[in-house]
């Protein structure tokens, strides 16, 4: 996919963020820290740093070391620095560009009950309540998209040890929605009737205008959001192709927000196309380039879905015991999401590469 983005001077784009940054950072932080705490300022920015992101760190990340505005991370350090026991954990993604990735590091770091939302979940779901670190889920649909059930979802609701809160779909969209307005409630026509708004909080509302009876649908604030898209730069400005369901408001909808992707690019690659730019940097708390991040799920321009691996899950997940064991081994028994990328097939990989769908627009 290198041919999607022209070759950028990225020396010469990053000039004044270079000396913004260096104005910050030998002019501002001396004035107004005392001699000891600008020293710790500089030990903890080693300590955080270090001299570099691995033994193979990208120009990237080596570019971008010294600069304040940079958000780029390794995706273990992300999740354990934003994604705490106890948070509510907003999941973007719609069909393709569910950040797998992540769960699986939430997993790996062994995080517990956390309340996961969104509008429409999928076996991401089920594999985060297998591996026992969700108290409570929200939303308006669970399962395995096209084939059946969310079997750990099931067991867990039957065995009274997850608490669920079932909203439609709309009503979640809605609540996000709220949630990236700044608002307290949104009022909508939906949720009237039917046995759906005994378990789920709303109130009535009456139209100022119209004198019309409607439901007061609640503002959803989660503290973090997890999401992925195709490309970003080293602040975070993150583009998402194709469908993104709520993935935008979910994500401003959170306090935090942890984002993978395919790629980092240029900030002047992501410039070039600026309305696919769907959650502006300032808003990223870390992004981290995770190849392959959203699998089993596709992403557009990348890769297809791999619907072996969906079949796969409903057999596996049927049986606690061996849902079990798969996470020991898959999951918990590797290091990194790219250790566990490495066991797959390489000729499966070919085949989801070539059903990758449409080109990408080229930036030039």
């Amino acid at each position: 996919m290198s041919g999607i983005y022209p070759s950028v001077d990225h020396e010469k784009d990053n000039r004044f963020g270079r000396l913004q940054t260096k104005l910050i950072t030998f002019v501002v932080l001396p004035y107004y820290l005392s001699p000891v705490a600008y020293t710790k300022f500089w030990i903890d920015t080693e300590k955080h740093y270090g001299t570099d992101y691995g033994s193979n760190p990208s120009s990237e990340l080596k570019r971008a070391r010294f600069d304040m505005r940079n958000k780029l991370s390794h995706l273990a350090d992300a999740v354990k620095a934003h994604i705490h026991d106890g948070d509510t954990v907003f999941v973007g993604g719609f069909g393709q560009c569910i950040p797998f990735a992540t769960g699986q590091e939430i997993v790996r770091q062994n995080r517990k009950s956390l309340t996961l939302c969104r509008s429409g979940a999928d076996i991401f779901f089920d594999m985060l309540i297998a591996a026992g670190c969700v108290r409570k889920a929200v939303f308006g649909y669970v399962g395995n998209p096209g084939i059946g059930l969310g079997h750990a979802f099931r067991r867990a609701v039957e065995a009274g040890t997850l608490e669920v809160e079932d909203w439609t779909n709309f009503a979640m969209v809605l609540r996000l929605h709220a949630g990236a307005l700044g608002i307290p409630y949104i009022p909508a026509a939906t949720l009237v009737g039917g046995d759906l708004p005994v378990g789920v909080r709303t109130a009535p509302v009456t139209c100022p205008f119209t004198g019309e009876k409607l439901v007061a649908i609640p503002a959803l604030n989660p503290d973090v959001a997890i999401i992925h898209g195709q490309f970003a730069d080293s602040e975070g400005n993150l583009q998402l192709f194709g469908l993104s369901g709520d993935t935008a408001d979910g994500a401003l909808a959170s306090k935090r927000i942890v984002a993978t992707v395919e790629k980092i690019v240029p900030a002047a690659a992501i410039r070039a196309q600026p309305d696919h730019t769907i959650v502006p940097g300032f808003r990223i708390s870390a992004v981290c380039e995770v190849p392959y991040g959203a699998h089993p799920a596709y992403v557009e321009g990348f890769y297809g879905r791999d619907d072996a691996a969906y079949m796969e899950w409903d057999k596996i997940a049927r049986s606690a015991e061996r849902l079990n064991a798969w996470l020991d081994t898959e999951i918990r028994g590797t290091k990194s999401f790219a250790e566990y990328w490495a066991r797959l097939d390489p000729s499966r990989i070919a085949d989801l590469v070539a059903a990758r769908g449409r080109e990408l627009a080229s930036a030039a």
